[in-house]
């Protein structure tokens, strides 16, 4: 299961029924065959020497470090350092709350979302591969609010890329769908009228349908391996800004949906890096801690509506990945087939599940306690730390996760605190553009149609 060939990391389905492919293939794929999703069938390791390191490194300069292990020669040193300094050219701060206590905030890329972090990599990874080969693809995308934004700003443009985008109509806030639908040109947007469940089912399916396999697709969200191997890094990132010596171990809490991110986070403990334990926390699609507490799973069909959008999931994709991790198997419709090692995955992984109602409370109690602005998705994430902190008694260094602009939100912030948030300048030139995208219902056929059409 787990090999290198000839000293490069290969990756495999989650659903063990595809060709091992290289990275190259994998991110381009994007989906294996087999309808599962990629892993690296051998995860690197990043010595205690390294990890040491990072200390002194700037942000692009750990993205180099981490990725070339994952890449090799696919792409030679010179050209991943340019990838990296051109995609991570932002600041990342990192905002004590209390002692030991922080915030990461992963919000100040130019669609201000942590989807930035690989949405920036992967088009640059991806424009690199097709430019050796005069290659041309179709990126096709499901997303639950800002993985659309991300991608429209970092795909748009490239020539020998067309995007087209799926979010559920009314589950989206009105600032993360200006992001996708105003840019035109090689971005297409289409709004379901269903949930983000809806969008993902159609997505998958249009990838295994062969009478499109003319048309070269690969995915842009967190079911491409593309997606995930760059989130790892701001996990070591924190890591070396937050602890003093390398026996400093961490807990992060991560605000979940999809489980991109935190599957990220995974990969990033298994590298090395010393994280005692993550916080799932999740809005009330609550299926994944319902699960580390029950070992029992069961999808959220269909997905709750909460303020926390881009959280509105019912079945993450990326709990296949997880699962695999933990030596266990799942079915893209939920069904575990073969049960993974719970204690270790309960000892991991600690879940929590938030109402909007205490996401709200949450939200003013963090400003008025601590002057923190935080937004539904990051509010989420801290009240899992307060959760944790208060069952376990916690005096760990504990970094949550921050994952959108409060001002993409404003009005939440206007009705929880009374006064809507500034927009930053790249936000505000967006309110008055004119918008374009299309309509559909949750019908494949609709889709199929769309495709052809834009194709």
């Amino acid at each position: 299961m787990c090999r290198i060939l000839k000293n490069r990391i290969i990756y495999r389905s989650t659903n063990c029924k595809a060709p091992e492919v290289s990275f190259r293939e994998a991110l381009l794929k994007g989906i294996a065959p087999d309808g599962g999703l990629y892993v690296p069938g051998e995860i690197p390791v990043l010595s205690q020497d390294e990890l040491e390191s990072f200390r002194k490194k700037e942000y692009n300069e750990i993205a180099v470090d981490i990725l070339k292990k994952y890449v090799d020669d696919e792409i030679g040193d010179i050209e991943l350092r340019k990838i990296c300094t051109e995609a991570y050219n932002f600041e990342i701060p990192l905002e004590k709350v209390t002692e030991g206590k922080y915030i990461l905030r992963l919000d100040r890329g130019p669609t201000f979302s942590f989807k930035d972090f690989a949405a920036r990599m992967m088009s640059r990874m991806m424009q690199h591969f097709l430019a050796g080969e005069n290659g041309k693809l179709t990126i096709l995308t499901a997303t639950s609010g800002d993985t659309g934004s991300a991608v429209a700003s970092a795909f748009f443009g490239l020539k020998n890329i067309n995007v087209i985008i799926l979010f559920p109509k009314d589950e989206v806030s009105l600032m993360q769908r200006k992001q996708m639908t105003t840019l035109g040109e090689n971005i297409s947007i289409i709004a379901v009228d269903g949930k983000f469940d809806d969008c993902q089912s159609l997505v998958k399916r249009a990838f295994l349908d062969t009478s499109l396999s003319h048309i070269p697709f690969s995915s842009a969200n967190s079911i491409n391996i593309g997606r995930l191997l760059p989130q790892s890094v701001y996990y070591c990132y924190a890591w070396s800004r937050s602890t003093v010596k390398f026996s400093d171990k961490i807990i992060f809490s991560v605000p979940s949906g999809n489980f991109g991110n935190l599957t990220a986070g995974i990969l990033a403990k298994r590298m090395g890096l010393p994280v005692k334990r993550f916080i799932v926390a999740t809005n009330s699609n609550d299926e994944v801690p319902v699960f580390l507490n029950s070992s029992k799973y069961e999808p959220v069909v269909p997905s709750r509506n909460c303020i926390s959008s881009a959280m509105n999931v019912g079945h993450p994709s990326n709990l296949a990945r997880i699962i695999s991790f933990y030596n266990g198997n799942i079915d893209d419709k939920g069904l575990i087939i073969r049960q993974p090692d719970m204690k270790q995955l309960q000892n991991d992984l600690y879940g929590v599940a938030v109402t909007d109602e205490t996401t709200r409370k949450t939200i003013l109690d963090t400003w008025e306690s601590y002057n923190v602005l935080l937004e539904p998705h990051g509010a989420v994430a801290w009240r899992g730390v307060c959760d944790y902190i208060a069952e376990n008694s916690s005096n760990d260094i504990i970094i949550s996760l921050e994952t959108a602009h409060p001002a993409k939100f404003p009005a939440e912030i206007q009705k929880i605190l009374n006064f809507t948030p500034t927009l930053p300048a790249g936000m505000s030139e967006i309110e008055s553009k004119n918008e374009s995208y299309d309509t559909i219902p949750a019908d494949y056929n609709e889709l199929k149609k769309l495709i052809i059409r834009k194709n």
